[in-house]
């Protein structure tokens, strides 16, 4: 018995994705306080806090770290050692979880839908523009046993920055980008003591200027 031949049809896929670049410009509605403070550095100014407390090292109190350099040393750099920035990840992360918060979306799919990128490629950073200034805050640091010792970091009172973003344009458009962006300012921020992290923080707030 003769057996008949299915013919197969071959169906091209596509591979291109369409995606979209834009840049977006935002402005600090609040100070913007930066703490880019490595384990050592964390270590440091919790061995600060028992001194403070009268426990002794080597037999006597020593100041491990100034001000000045606790406050230097809390600022992130562009690769050329002089820009300030902050982590482009931080931005991303707002605008996912405002993306959750204000427009109901699921926060697996939305982070994948765009990604923002960083002025920096080495450090992974975005320019902020604005001069910085020392503030001291009172922290507690310590695993077990919470010290409070005095922090010292950088605050930007006034500041703004481009936020550039790449999306995938069939699954999300520009403008809800742009408004994703304009409410993660307002309910998340970025930074310390940010509303996100904060009962009562409202650092890092920022606004969408112009798209």
């Amino acid at each position: 018995m003769a057996t008949k031949k299915t013919k197969e049809v071959e169906k091209e896929i596509s591979v291109s994705l369409n995606l979209k670049t834009i840049s977006v410009p935002i402005e600090g509605v609040s100070p913007l306080i930066v703490s880019r403070f490595d384990e050592k550095s964390k270590q440091q100014i919790e061995e600060i806090g028992k001194a403070e407390k009268g426990l002794k090292q080597g037999g006597k109190k020593k100041n491990i770290v100034t001000p000045e350099e606790q406050y230097e040393k809390s600022i992130y750099y562009l690769s050329d050692g002089k820009t300030c920035g902050f982590p482009a990840v931080a931005f991303k992360a707002a605008m996912v979880r405002a993306a959750q918060v204000v427009y109901g979306r699921v926060m697996t799919t939305t982070k994948m839908m765009f990604r923002v990128i960083a002025d920096d490629l080495e450090t992974g950073l975005i320019k902020i523009n604005g001069e910085h200034r020392m503030r001291e805050d009172m922290v507690r640091v310590g695993a077990m046993t919470k010290v409070a010792a005095p922090r010292y970091r950088a605050e930007f009172p006034s500041w703004s920055a481009v936020i550039t973003i790449q999306f995938i344009a069939d699954v999300i458009t520009e403008e809800e980008i742009i408004g994703i962006l304009n409410a993660a300012g307002f309910t998340c921020g970025v930074g310390e003591w940010r509303p996100e992290k904060a009962s009562s923080g409202s650092f890092g707030m920022f606004r969408v200027v112009s798209a």
